[in-house]
């Protein structure tokens, strides 16, 4: 079993940074798909930003909206999943969620991820 606690989220104005962690703790992998979800209209779960650990490299992907705002990044030694968010907007208000893969998963597909985390909020205001 694999636990999964964010932490990072808060109340910033737009144009700010926040940056969001997520440790596993338990039985985890080295080859493992890492990846932030948030609600969306229509969709429980959207995908952010993920990250995959495969031959040493990390191969990471975003959700078209967040590129070049967002950065995900993993420490292997601490188990450990960060998101670097900058230049927040008000549509970016959202529970942030968590997800890991004991595989490489397909990283948009919240159905391909075993276990998920509580979420942590953020907010942004105008």
């Amino acid at each position: 079993q694999v636990q999964l606690v964010e932490s990072g989220g808060g109340l910033v104005q737009a144009g700010g940074s926040l940056r969001l962690s997520c440790a596993a703790s338990g039985r985890t992998f080295s080859r493992t798909t890492m990846a932030w979800f948030r609600p969306a209209p229509g969709k429980e779960r959207e995908f952010e930003a993920g990250i995959r650990w495969n031959s040493g490299m990390g191969i990471r992907s975003y959700e078209d909206s967040v590129k070049g705002r967002f950065t995900i990044s993993r420490d292997n030694a601490k188990h450990s999943v960060y998101l670097q968010m900058n230049s927040l907007k008000p549509e970016d208000t959202a529970v942030y969620y968590c997800a890991a893969a004991m595989w490489d998963a397909n990283y948009s597909r919240p159905s391909e991820y075993d276990y998920w985390g509580q979420g942590t909020q953020v907010t942004v205001s105008s």
